[in-house]
């Protein structure tokens, strides 16, 4: 038979054909589920797919239907079309919607020396209909929602990661299952990937109709989310870094002082002493000889620990020594690099030795597990993972070269951080059901999203250009299925205004607006973290209660701790129904044109618009300038010896654009707007605009110190009248797995708004602590009235709010 002819194999039910063509390469389209089609292309003499990494599912039964015409071969579930024709160019088309997605071009590039010979340098495109929106890939710092006309090098660092997850306006996704770099490139209609390493091109085409859809077929793919702990969804402090066990204990005792909540504190880097015994995972400096007692006292004050551990080790150190064994190190430089930690720039003439750890190798992972299980024994509630990207310091073709066990490091490179977390997970799920696991980490990947990982955006510099582009890549990563990100509120450096003097900066009235409007978009992420080098940034270093700032970070902290039942209730939908917490407008909106290419708003849930003040209206814009040789911010000094006064109490004002097909309640004095239109709204230094879809239900907590005493058997559940709609008030015992056995409680809210009735449901479910009866304070957010229900359980219908 000629090699261009096309043979077509019938198989498994799932497994729909194989394709031989030109050149050697078979083309295999193989249905999961009717929705979501895998396609493998395997050039001659390839050893073909290596098992995913990522992807989970085990492919279902699928009943498909084939049709062959004029050399095209079709293949039809109930939900998609896909066409090959005679030179195995793949075409994806929904049954009720048209053609989605073609394939442009395809090569394979064969590697011929190293550790990856025999493999292929591969790259496909797709040719995308004019004026389509595609977005996700990865957390992209260039500020746009979009990913056209964008071109970026696919590989992990400290500020941008990549998840290789597109979706596009018309409902379509892609996953590239290819873990080496590469590069992603959209210009003039024509998409492509690349990788540096792959035996076969291999991807998924999934098509959900929608964002959300898309999202629940990249989890139904790649794994579920976990629930976080109730106490994870409040108030976090930190900075870089506490330098002895009593500073880090005095931070919250004074929040406790000072009667401002606080669920959890940070220990950063060094507990462990000097670079030498670098992420030694135990407290072996001076200035933590008690590192356990530390634990417990912050445990008395019903606060929560969240320690440093990094991917790297010290020569000192017992991890690094039973690793360097086994050959489970990497060769290339990485942070940091001088084991004198107290001098910049690094000394090199003493180079600290430290070394990334193989994480690709089960063994690896339970060596690392090993050592961590100390800090486990000792009561720490999380884990801050560092560095997971890696930091990779001036790598030659030796170190890409380096063998992990399942390739080179070239070919493994951006799903360093998915072998590092699962790891950990995997680990600590093994020891204890009591305890849910938190991993923050620097990096992600695809697929990340089922161990418990939330995802920072690195160490970005404190300015107001890096806080609007926060939030498009949040957005963008959230897209790609993951949906736990957070960034350092403030920005990480921030030197550039400590113009007085060391740690000025929190004095000076520029960082002090850009900060509070950092924790105005902060309050909406996921995960609600201060965080920071060079300013420290606990609240009391603001001011003092009754000052503008003070009284603004206050006031925001306190939102989040009465939005807690809005935000838990979220979080279990984001487990049980794939939804997500941050979503771009056009998720909902996508019919009105000017939500594609919105990127100074969100949702945050499907009621709450958050749109942020991201310009300053009370002082100019600082333009930071970066160090192109570190990544930090320039120091700038002066010789003034104050700060100017700045009067932060005026009224100002900001307009934002409110989304075709609803309107909207401003969330300050509850004036409604209609949609499709831009808004002026007043703010102040404390309130940025926030609105609520009319419509909504939205239940608000008392505030309290922390999520351990703060009770929810009185509730305000606050009606934004517009639409009928429904809310499911979710309850659990807030830090175990025993959810997934189904401890766990709903309370449906119902509102008619033809009948301005409200109905409250029968309790489902149950669990140990459960609340039997409570007091839901109604209010309708049009005329602030109210209606007191005292419930049981039991149904409560019909109860009339009349405006």
């Amino acid at each position: 038979m000629k090699r261009n002819l096309l043979t077509l194999i019938l198989a498994l039910p799932t497994m729909l054909f194989a394709q031989s063509q030109s050149g050697g390469t078979n083309v295999e389209i193989k249905f999961y589920t009717p929705d979501i089609v895998r396609v493998t292309k395997t050039p001659q003499n390839s050893v073909g797919a290596q098992a995913s990494l990522v992807v989970t599912l085990t492919p279902q039964n699928v009943d498909v239907k084939k049709t062959s015409s004029g050399g095209i071969t079709t293949y039809q579930s109930d939900k998609l079309k896909v066409t090959v024709d005679q030179n195995g160019k793949v075409s994806f088309a929904s049954l009720k919607g048209g053609k989605l997605l073609d394939e442009n071009a395809y090569s394979f590039s064969p590697i011929t020396a190293g550790t990856d010979k025999g493999s292929f340098k591969i790259s496909q495109s797709f040719k995308l209909a004019a004026n389509e929106t595609v977005y996700g890939v990865g957390t992209i710092q260039n500020g746009k929602l979009e990913r056209n006309n964008t071109e970026t090098l696919l590989e992990q660092s400290n500020l941008e990661d990549f998840q290789n997850v597109i979706q596009s306006i018309k409902g379509w996704g892609i996953y590239w299952d290819n873990y080496s770099r590469g590069k992603y490139s959209e210009k003039n209609t024509v998409m492509t990937l690349e990788g540096e390493v792959g035996d076969v091109i291999d991807y998924y085409f999934m098509y959900g109709g929608t964002p959300d859809g898309v999202i629940a077929l990249m989890r139904e793919l790649s794994g579920k989310v976990p629930m976080f702990p109730l106490w994870t969804f409040g108030y976090w402090q930190s900075k870089e870094r506490y330098k002895s066990q009593d500073e880090t204990v005095g931070v919250v005792e004074k929040y406790r002082e000072l009667g401002v909540p606080l669920d959890g504190i940070i220990q950063d880097w060094q507990y462990w002493g000097n670079n030498y015994l670098w992420n030694a995972m135990d407290f072996l400096s001076e200035s933590f000889a008690d590192g356990k007692g530390m634990i417990k006292r912050i445990h008395d004050m019903n606060a929560h620990i969240m320690i440093s551990i990094w991917a790297s080790f010290g020569p000192m150190t017992q991890q690094f020594k039973e690793l360097e064994k086994d050959n489970l190190l990497f060769t290339f430089g990485t942070w940091p690099q001088s084991g004198i930690s107290h001098i910049w720039p690094p000394v090199m003439k003493y180079p600290s030795g430290v070394k990334v750890y193989n994480p690709f190798p089960q063994k690896a992972k339970d060596i690392y597990w090993k050592y961590l299980k100390t800090l486990y024994d000792y009561g720490i509630d999380a884990w801050w993972v560092d560095s997971t990207d890696p930091d990779c310091f001036y790598p030659t073709d030796d170190d890409y070269e380096f063998p992990t066990g399942f390739g080179s490091f070239r070919k493994m490179r951006n799903a360093f951080p998915l072998a590092t977390v699962s790891g950990i997970y995997e680990n600590q799920r093994k020891v204890s059901e009591k305890q849910r696991v938190f991993i923050m980490t620097r990096s992600s990947y695809a697929g990340q999203q089922r161990y418990g990982s939330n995802m920072w955006s690195g160490d970005v510099a404190s300015s107001w250009d890096m806080l609007r582009k926060q939030i498009p890549a949040g957005l963008n990563y959230t897209l790609t299925g993951n949906p736990n990100f957070n960034t350092d509120i403030g920005g990480f450096f921030s030197g550039s205004y400590n113009v007085l003097g060391p740690a000025s900066g929190a004095k000076n009235p520029q960082f002090q607006e850009l900060y509070v409007r950092w924790m105005q978009y902060g309050l909406f992420n996921p995960v609600f973290r201060s965080h920071g080098a060079d300013t420290p940034r606990e609240i009391y270093q603001f001011g003092s209660k009754g000052e503008p700032i003070y009284d603004a970070i206050e006031s925001t902290i306190n939102l989040r701790y009465k939005l807690l039942p809005y935000i838990y209730s979220l979080a279990f939908d984001v487990t049980k129904n794939d939804a997500s917490y941050m979503m771009p407008l056009f998720a909902y909106y996508p019919n009105d044109a000017k939500t594609l290419r919105l990127a100074d708003e969100f949702m945050f849930g499907k009621s709450i618009l958050a749109a942020p003040v991201v310009s300053p209206q009370y002082t100019e814009e600082k333009i930071i300038k970066i160090d192109e040789m570190t990544g930090w911010d320039k120091q700038e000094t002066g010789s003034a010896k104050s700060y100017p006064s700045v009067d932060f109490t005026t009224k100002k004002t900001a307009e934002k654009y409110l989304p075709k097909g609803d309107n909207w309640y401003y969330f300050w004095d509850n004036k409604l707007y209609t949609g499709g239109k831009t808004v002026t709204v007043e703010t102040t230094i404390d309130h940025t605009p926030i609105f609520v879809k009319a419509g909504s239900i939205i239940p608000f907590a008392e505030v309290a110190q922390n999520t351990v005493e703060q009770r929810f058997d009185t509730l305000t559940i606050k009606i934004y009248p517009g639409k009928d709609c429904t809310f499911e008030l979710y309850e659990d015992e807030g830090d175990n797995y025993n959810y997934e056995r189904g401890a766990y409680s709903i309370i449906k809210f119902v509102w008619n708004d033809k009948a301005q009735t409200l109905t409250i449901d029968d309790r489902s479910g149950s669990f140990d602590g459960m609340l039997q009866n409570r007091t839901f304070k109604v209010e309708r957010a049009d005329s602030g009235k109210t209606t007191i229900i005292d419930y049981d359980g039991t149904k409560a219908a019909g109860y009339v709010l009349k405006k």
